[in-house]
């Protein structure tokens, strides 16, 4: 399949994807939200005249918050600010209803403190970690029978490479976010990430099984980079529908969501998009890659006899 035989291009694809993703982190880090820096984030809707963005900034400027007023829908606000006392609480609900005067629905109001928020960042990390050990693991146990004409260990090093790449990728595009239009890292980024392990893991994991499956069943002649080409033609159309139709159900999400899942599912979209191209287009053909070394290391010891 072309997959295989163009296989250096989609390594330079990702290359360069990867590049700017991690040079993006490096140059702009991530913006953190309050789960894990700390603060106060209030959302709220006018049931009637709603003030502008400006007013409230300018309203709310004495209280010295160090607050972000971003407006969403047609007549809210979310109001990002530091950790605040109750009696700072009530201060900011007599200015934004004009002491009592204008309706305001009050439809979140979360607060955490920066240790909360340094522990919440240490855990998720952890998480993301031992996902992706536990990962390696099951799939050198999933494949431990496999050991020509490349070992089961190297099938969950491969696979780990790519789910690298498809949790650097979503979170280089948040980085690039963050820095131009204010995107937030919080613990929902997190759950994504994990989400996105996943559903990638699976993807690829079909693959791999394809290419055992026809180990088995093919001739004792048959080149590994063209069972790996026919393993990828037989599952590309699965591939491809499976990842299309969770899409779907994504971008619906994204477009009609609440602001609440709003950057949850853009980070999935991103994410299964990089998981599918992973799995088909670096993945697979990495087996072909190492299958390839392993070959030059052997013609290089034979000749050194």
């Amino acid at each position: 399949m072309f997959v295989v035989t163009y296989r250096k291009f989609f390594y330079i694809l990702s290359a360069v994807l990867l590049i700017l993703s991690i040079g993006a982190v490096a140059k702009w880090g991530l913006n953190y939200g309050i789960d894990f820096k700390g603060g106060a984030i209030l959302e709220l809707e006018y049931a009637s005249s709603t003030p502008s963005q400006a007013t409230l900034v300018s309203e709310l400027a004495p209280l010295n918050l160090g607050e972000s007023v971003r407006p969403t829908g047609t007549n809210g606000y979310i109001i990002r600010m530091r950790t605040i006392t109750q009696d700072e609480k009530i201060v900011l609900t007599n200015i934004i209803t004009a002491s009592g005067t204008i309706p305001v629905i009050e439809k979140r109001f979360d607060s955490i403190g920066p240790v909360l928020g340094t522990e919440a960042l240490r855990k998720s990390l952890a998480s993301i970690i031992f996902v992706l050990l536990a990962i390696i693991l099951f799939v050198a146990f999933a494949f431990r029978k496999v050991s020509e004409p490349v070992s089961s260990f190297k099938y969950g090093l491969i696979a780990i490479i790519a789910l690298l790449h498809d949790v650097i990728i979503p979170t280089g595009v948040f980085a690039v976010l963050g820095h131009f239009l204010g995107y937030e890292i919080d613990t929902l980024f997190v759950t994504a990430l994990l989400v996105i392990l996943g559903f990638s893991v699976h993807d690829t994991i079909v693959v791999f099984d394809r290419v055992r499956e026809n180990l088995n069943h093919a001739k004792a002649n048959t080149p590994f980079d063209q069972i790996v080409g026919e393993s990828i033609s037989q599952t590309f159309t699965r591939s491809i529908n499976t990842s299309l139709t969770t899409l779907l159900a994504l971008v619906v999400l994204y477009l009609v969501g609440g602001e609440a899942t709003h950057h949850f599912s853009l980070a999935l979209i991103i994410g299964i998009v990089a998981g599918t191209y992973s799995s088909i287009f670096v993945g697979s053909p990495l087996l072909v890659t190492v299958w390839k070394w392993q070959l030059k290391r052997q013609t290089k010891k034979v000749g050194k006899k």
